[in-house]
């Protein structure tokens, strides 16, 4: 169970990674034009950037061990969480390769492109896209 203010930090940080994330890629996108996705890279590039900034800030701050602080909640599980989920990926295959476990990490990466390419891929077709 979450407390209430846990969950209210997830809330307005995924809030407002979410405002975030339109606004800069739509910002992006109509000054790039629509040949590649720029906004959506820069939105990754930043938020794996933000991501390995706030996880190493707040790392080195006191707290309960078993509990991070609030700004973990509201800037790295709801804001970067909205705003790119490869801010999480990025995070998660550098602690991985941190431990020394590159077959895992190579298995994560691995998994995760194709998967979620696969897994893109059949929403699509079964929403109907390729009809």
């Amino acid at each position: 169970m979450i407390s209430l203010g846990t969950g209210l930090a997830v809330f307005f940080g995924g809030m407002l990674g979410g405002i975030a994330r339109f606004a800069l890629a739509r910002w992006i996108d109509t000054r790039l034009g629509p040949d590649f996705p720029w906004g959506t890279l820069a939105v990754n590039l930043s938020g794996a950037l933000a991501a390995g900034l706030l996880a190493g800030y707040l790392v080195g701050l006191p707290g309960p061990e078993d509990e991070p602080g609030w700004l973990w909640f509201l800037g790295l599980v709801g804001f970067l969480g909205s705003y790119t989920t490869v801010s999480a990926f990025s995070l998660q295959a550098l602690e991985l390769a941190r431990e020394g476990r590159m077959g895992a990490v190579a298995k994560y990466v691995s998994a995760s492109l194709a998967g979620c390419l696969f897994a893109a891929g059949a929403g699509l077709l079964a929403g109907g896209a390729f009809q």
